[in-house]
């Protein structure tokens, strides 16, 4: 079966699901692909708590707000804070129904271009031609583990934070987590609450201090955006270095203070400033030797380690769709419209980076990229006519 829409989005989660509802408001032909808000899901645990607070909403018309989600259930706003993830998910929900966003539940398992048109080949069997296409796919292609860590550690005792969360499944385990950022140290909380009988961070660098990330000045930036969308790639080097900077230090050289207490326990072991250095595998585990001297015993290793963009790992892109597209470091060349080289061809959250800034990877992006993408899908799409 073939389907045609003027626009495509792929990918159900925040950045796609923004752009659907402003394009919904705005009758504005449109189909979206994917399962809704999957990778929050199946790749982050229960009992997580966000980073962002109850004005990070999805809406680019600030209708359907988190403050008015949480209204609606009789709740406080300054209660709801740190937001968890089933309270998030539970908001989603309900701004899916609000927005009357309708999500083909399926994945493209290939995008090609065929003169004017796209083609999307759907694992359901269907096909669907679209004029313009933007990919909100999210981090889930982009998990990263570096060489110096899997080549030390057999493949069946190592997993990334996007696939290490059914945190039952280490109750009793002795666990190293490899990283010192705020996922290191939330899957260690979760890790002892769930049971892990002795929890190692190990990392490079000094441990984070447990104090507020100020996020206000982020917001202030990323709304400007919708009026000039150029404004970080019109910066000198150095200022947007300075704002990566500033970026870096509120997301990766703080952790949240409610972590604090749940981090400082018996259980709960830190290595500031150490590597792996050796791995010997036993039959009843493994043992690890960190270039401190330390030795650790250890059942599991979790690889904290973040997330790289490139783009080759989108494994819908065709060979020949890749070969057209321009890249600098594995990121999308993109325009003012978040539109690559290939025209119609758009690439919204992360990948977003390079071109908008490192703000596109959290969700206080998602109103600023959905007005800006919703308005050129109009004004290109009318060209295309």
């Amino acid at each position: 079966m073939s389907q045609y829409s003027e626009n495509l989005i792929i990918g159900a989660g925040p950045f796609g699901l923004g752009l659907a509802a402003y394009l919904r408001k705005r009758q504005h032909d449109f189909r979206v692909v994917g399962h809704p808000m999957e990778f929050w899901k199946r790749h982050m645990p229960a009992g997580m708590l966000l980073r962002s607070g109850v004005n990070w909403h999805l809406d680019p018309d600030g209708q359907w707000t988190i403050e008015r989600f949480l209204a609606g259930r009789g709740e406080s706003p300054d209660l709801a804070e740190p937001l968890s993830r089933e309270l998030y998910l539970a908001y989603t929900d309900w701004f899916i129904e609000q927005a009357e966003i309708p999500v083909q539940a399926a994945y493209v398992t290939q995008l090609s271009r065929d003169n004017d048109h796209f083609r999307a080949v759907l694992d359901d069997g269907s096909t669907v031609q679209a004029r313009q296409v933007v990919i909100a796919t999210g981090f889930y292609s982009y998990s990263h583990i570096p060489l110096t860590l899997s080549d030390l550690i057999p493949a069946n005792r190592i997993q990334h934070t996007r696939d290490a969360v059914n945190m039952a499944d280490y109750q009793g385990k002795r666990v190293l987590i490899v990283g010192g950022r705020q996922s290191a140290f939330e899957w260690a909380a979760l890790l002892r609450e769930a049971g892990a009988s002795r929890i190692d961070l190990c990392y490079r660098h000094d441990t984070p201090r447990f104090i507020p990330s100020d996020w206000s000045w982020v917001e202030t930036l990323v709304d400007g955006m919708v009026d000039q969308p150029g404004w970080f790639r019109n910066l000198s080097a150095e200022e947007r270095d300075a704002h990566r900077a500033n970026l870096w230090t509120e997301g990766r050289l703080k952790l949240e203070p409610w972590l604090a207490d749940r981090i400082f326990r018996p259980q709960v072991h830190l290595h500031p400033r150490t590597q792996l250095t050796q791995v010997t595998e036993l039959p009843d585990g493994l043992r690890v030797t960190l270039d401190s001297g330390d030795e650790l015993a250890v059942d599991e290793v979790i690889a904290a380690t973040g997330y790289q963009v490139d783009i080759r790992r989108l494994p819908f892109l065709c060979d020949s769709l890749l070969a057209e597209l321009a890249v600098d470091t594995g990121f999308p060349l993109l325009d003012n419209d978040f539109q690559s080289n290939v025209p119609g061809l758009y690439f919204s959250s992360f990948p977003a980076g390079l071109a908008f800034g490192p703000f596109f990877g959290f969700t206080i992006g998602v109103r600023a990229a959905s007005r800006i993408v919703g308005v050129a899908l109009n004004r290109n799409g009318a060209a295309f006519r």
